[in-house]
């Protein structure tokens, strides 16, 4: 049996217990967007190899959306048959090729998407990217 003081005590200890503020704890929300993965860059070299049987005198390349050809990217050089040449296509894109070989004789290939070629293989019957 619980004696009127302890009984007192009690009650008060619940009233006051009751009066003061209480602590919430408030855990924040964070929206996160979804995150795009990135775009992978676009390797822009690639290589002309000469897998004809005659002499490439000139080679030209631009970018599909110009008009003209350029200058002739191999310079005062040649590209014999069997050698390669190393280039960077400046942007990303569509590009078109032309050769000329010594005998005069040319070959295009138009249209060719730098970032998914790495190759411009020249033949006896034309151009092909790869």
């Amino acid at each position: 049996m619980k004696t009127p003081l302890a009984l007192a005590a009690l009650g008060a200890a619940l009233f006051l217990g009751a009066c003061t503020p209480q602590t919430q704890i408030v855990q924040p929300v964070v929206a996160v967007a979804p995150v795009a993965p990135r775009a992978v860059a676009c390797d822009t070299r690639f290589r002309v190899v000469n897998n004809s049987s005659a002499t490439v005198a000139q080679l030209f390349f631009s970018h599909s959306s110009l008009a003209g050809w350029g200058a002739d990217q191999l310079g005062a050089n040649v590209l014999p048959p069997g050698r390669v040449a190393n280039y960077r296509a400046a942007n990303a894109g569509n590009y078109d090729f032309r050769v000329v070989w010594s005998n005069g004789r040319a070959a295009e290939l138009m249209r060719v998407n730098i970032c998914a070629a790495s190759q411009i293989t020249i033949t006896n019957s034309g151009l092909i990217a790869s």
